[in-house]
């Protein structure tokens, strides 16, 4: 009759030794499901950011080259007005030659007061767009910046799973003893 009380004690014991193992594979896959979904999240950061620093120099890039062809249409209007300006002063030079030279000086210094005043317009202008597209540009890099910190946040590292501690060893050692009171249980029937 000693034998259904060991029985039942090493039958409890093994019941819960089972149990604790079980749990500690279940653990270990969790765990390496975790380690293994942290890894694709650091990929998918990985990509993402690469990709916010693509758009970022497209977008910087972009905003350079409309610079350079407004710059390039106002050397192209400067360069008209100063072609404009010596054809005209051409012609009042050809339509006055019986007047006297003063006649013809004011003319053309007229002519270059414009010249000059117009130069002085675009000469604003371009500095003007310089200074815009600069601050694009600063604008353009701190939102990618600041996209690139909403992307690199912190990954949590997954728990690494324990191997046998104190309670899975007072588990183990209660439900030997439930197996030992069921035991005797039993052989208080038989």
């Amino acid at each position: 009759m000693c034998g259904i009380v060991e029985a039942g004690l090493a039958l409890g014991a093994l019941s819960s030794g089972a149990q604790a193992i079980g749990a500690r594979q279940q653990a270990r896959m969790q765990y390496q499901a975790a380690k293994q979904q942290a890894e694709m999240q650091r990929r998918y950061q990985a990509q993402a950011a690469a990709a916010e620093r693509t758009r970022a120099q497209r977008q910087m890039t972009g905003e350079r080259m409309q610079q350079a062809q407004q710059q390039e249409a106002i050397g192209r209007q400067t360069r008209e007005r100063e072609l404009a300006t010596q054809a005209a002063v051409g012609l009042e030079q050809a339509r006055d030659r019986g007047v006297a030279g003063q006649s013809v000086t004011a003319v053309m210094g007229e002519y270059l007061a414009n010249l000059g005043a117009a130069r002085e317009a675009l000469g604003r202008q371009q500095e003007l767009i310089g200074v815009g597209k600069a601050m694009a540009l600063e604008d353009i890099g701190l939102a990618s910046q600041q996209r690139l910190i909403s992307i690199d946040q912190p990954i949590a590292e997954p728990v690494k799973p324990r191997g046998f501690g104190l309670q899975d060893v007072l588990g183990i050692a209660s439900g030997g003893l439930q197996g030992y009171r069921t035991g005797l249980e039993i052989k208080k029937l038989t």
